[in-house]
């Protein structure tokens, strides 16, 4: 989920290739005349299922190449440093806590598909409508709950549970300077205590000896209780979606997300701009929007689709319910503060 060590896992048995790689091979290759290549770039965590790609190149005529870079500020920093020459046609990945950097540095041209009045639209950040949402994945803080019942200790529940000293040493965190998630923590605090507040928020965090690491992977899967990895922490940064991949032998979740911690992250697909074959490029804007791709991003991805309708696997009803109200900020409050916020976040936490 960033999600990438499992994504990874379930790309690889969905046999869908990695960077720079077509995704065919052998006699399933249609001959070169009949085929266009459309090139995705998009970020480490990106699955879909083999025969979902299949069927749309089938129909299409337009074989994906995927393109990885790395989580969504890494691609959204590749997309700006090669505007002037894009390395694809298309890009997915880029989600709203960067997705006003893209927009202001011109990376993305407008595009309207089809597709996008079918729930897309709710997400809208651009009147130019260079940018169609793909998922919705709300970074929250997760809890061991095996962990609070062993110990006799209540669950925390808000954010101001989290610097409460009987929750001490237990929180760890993403650097928001190199981790999505941790970027959208960091907003979070910031939607939750205003640009004034949240400083000292952190402040007493760092008292109560919040960890924060480098990567998503890391907190998870090494410093979190509730994982594979039984780190030694039980609170955790990662998505509401988290607890649908950690089921008991019962099917009951053995963690869950503290959803009045939630911060509304959303990713974002458009076309380059200065690409050669925009036509076939809205085309794959239009297959990721489409209800066979949308069906799919819930277990490869572990994300929420944009897409209305579309059904959830059923696990998900329990372990992973939406946040009702998660919090958020506006694209430009964003892109003019995000550099500053995360040099004040550095020198608060690892000064």
């Amino acid at each position: 989920m960033t999600r990438t060590v499992r994504a990874a896992a379930v790309l690889c048995a969905a046999g869908v290739l990695l960077a720079g790689c077509t995704l065919f091979s052998g006699s399933e290759e249609p001959a070169g005349d009949d085929v266009t290549t459309i090139k995705l770039v998009t970020h480490d965590s990106f699955a879909a299922p083999q025969e979902i790609l299949d069927a749309f190149q089938q129909q299409s005529g337009i074989r994906i190449e995927v393109l990885k870079e790395g989580d969504a500020g890494a691609l959204t920093n590749k997309l700006v440093l090669t505007k002037a020459s894009p390395i694809a046609d298309v890009a997915f990945g880029v989600d709203s806590t960067f997705a006003s950097r893209a927009l202001a540095e011109g990376v993305f041209e407008p595009y309207t598909s089809p597709e996008a009045d079918r729930g897309p639209q709710r997400y809208a950040i651009d009147p130019e409508h260079r940018l169609s949402a793909v998922d919705v994945g709300d970074v929250c803080v997760n809890i061991d709950t095996a962990y609070f019942a062993e110990k006799g200790l209540p669950e925390p529940k808000t954010f101001d549970d989290l610097a409460d000293p009987q929750y001490k040493d237990l929180l760890v965190v993403e650097n928001p300077a190199t981790s999505s998630p941790g970027l959208a923590f960091l907003l979070g605090t910031v939607a939750k205590y205003g640009p004034q507040g949240w400083s000292e928020y952190w402040g007493k965090l760092k008292t109560n000896g919040v960890k924060a690491v480098s990567s998503w992977e890391i907190a998870y899967s090494q410093e979190f209780s509730g994982s594979s990895g039984k780190g030694p922490r039980p609170l955790v940064v990662s998505y509401a979606s988290s607890p649908a991949a950690e089921l008991a032998e019962d099917g009951k979740p053995r963690t869950k997300a503290l959803l009045d911690t939630c911060f509304r992250q959303v990713e974002y697909a458009g076309l380059l701009a200065g690409g050669k074959q925009a036509d076939k490029a809205g085309r794959v804007v239009d297959f990721l929007l489409s209800q066979q791709f949308q069906s799919t991003v819930a277990e490869n991805m572990y994300v929420y689709p944009s897409r209305e309708g579309v059904e959830l696997p059923a696990s998900w009803v329990q372990a992973a319910p939406q946040p009702p109200k998660p919090a958020s900020l506006p694209g430009e409050e964003i892109q003019a503060n995000r550099e500053r916020w995360i040099e004040q976040w550095r020198g608060l936490i690892e000064g």
